[in-house]
């Protein structure tokens, strides 16, 4: 059977400095805000090789990476941010949840991401940020953003969960916006042992209140200068990432040989990813596109296969936000989400595991 994705297969070469770190940090009394998050703070700015005056700040889960950024940006509580439609959902949820109006828009449907045009075609008087999300690793159009919102005064909040060490020029994503918020959840090119997350705050303004905010809105114990959260990066967490980002250029790497793979010798008539020139994407998730979705997952797994569906329903269908949506249509985003198919790309999966995979495909002629 060729999984989707084994976490304990994906860790298995780091066990041995997970136990000793552990160890560490268990005898170290030490659990909260300490030596590991500080290191990692500083060590993952240094990977993405961030101005001097930005500053990482570690949190809880990427869904409050996203959330705090908003929050500590003190925008009007009416503010619309402006998010593309096929966005998984803690992209919307951190808006509300930081009393913000979410505004969706189709992306382009060649890159399946946030575009000018389509940031211009619901642009109003009371939008104040955009949050480009930079699906399955491939970097939104950064720099044309960055200037319609520095020409618009908005602010503008990277979602790079899915995007650890996406390009654009050279560049990393995360660096380019006000502020860059990062998952590690275990699944993720760079992935803890559990929920973690990160903010890259490139304003010096905003990077004093950011960590207040993580920590219950408090610079020192006891005294609450802000309404904040609870949303410490654990130490734990910390050490673990310490160990696997070393590690991260391997795994992109290793991620992009796959990807390669598909690209080049994938011959069925299937919607692939646009590569675009400058772009380096890291390919977190390798997204098909195909009428017959669902007949082809099942294909494959029949044959051993396992599939993903990076996502079934999109947000603006969910029960829990369908409300704020019903006057509007986005049949771009409908249409990606009934054929998207996730193919298996995973760090442990090898050139043979993606030649058995297109084998597959190809022979049936999906």
């Amino acid at each position: 059977m060729i999984e989707y994705e084994n976490l304990k297969q994906l860790n298995a070469p780091f066990v041995s400095e997970l136990k000793k770190v552990f160890s560490n940090v268990l005898s170290s009394g030490w659990y909260i805000l300490g030596e590991q998050v500080s290191a990692f703070e500083f060590e993952f700015k240094q990977w993405l090789k961030a101005s001097p005056e930005s500053e990482m700040v570690g949190v809880a889960s990427g869904l409050d990476a996203l959330t705090l950024s908003f929050k500590c940006a003190n925008l009007p509580s009416d503010g619309e941010v402006i998010v593309a439609a096929n966005s998984y959902i803690a992209s919307i949820l951190s808006i509300l949840n930081a009393g913000l109006k979410p505004v969706l828009v189709d992306p382009d449907p060649a890159t399946y991401n946030l575009s000018v045009a389509g940031i211009k075609q619901v642009a109003t008087s009371k939008t104040v940020a955009v949050l480009p999300v930079h699906m399955y690793g491939k970097p939104c159009p950064m720099p044309e953003i960055m200037q319609l919102a520095k020409e618009n005064n908005w602010i503008v909040v990277e979602d790079c969960a899915q995007a650890h060490g996406a390009k654009i020029g050279g560049q990393k994503v995360g660096t380019f916006g006000d502020f860059g918020a990062f998952s590690f959840y275990p699944t993720k090119n760079l992935g803890a042992l559990g929920d973690a997350g990160a903010v890259l705050v490139n304003q010096p303004k905003w990077i004093s209140k950011m960590r207040a905010l993580r920590n219950y809105g408090s610079h020192k114990k006891y005294e609450n200068q802000y309404l904040g959260l609870n949303s410490r990066l654990d130490e734990l967490q910390a050490a673990f990432l310490r160990i696997k980002l070393p590690s991260l250029d391997r795994i992109n790497q290793h991620k992009q040989m796959l990807a390669h793979e598909y690209l080049t010798k994938l011959s069925s008539p299937l919607i692939l990813p646009k590569i675009q020139e400058g772009v380096e994407e890291v390919f977190h998730i390798f997204a098909i596109r195909t009428q017959k979705r669902d007949e082809l997952k099942q294909y494959l797994l029949e044959n051993r296969i396992n599939t993903e569906i990076h996502y079934p329903i999109p947000p603006y269908r969910q029960k829990a936000l369908a409300h704020l949506f019903q006057s509007r249509n986005f049949p771009i985003s409908d249409e990606i989400h009934q054929t998207i198919l996730s193919l298996p790309i995973s760090f442990v999966h090898s050139k043979e595991s993606s030649s058995n995979v297109i084998s597959a495909i190809n022979k049936k002629g999906f």
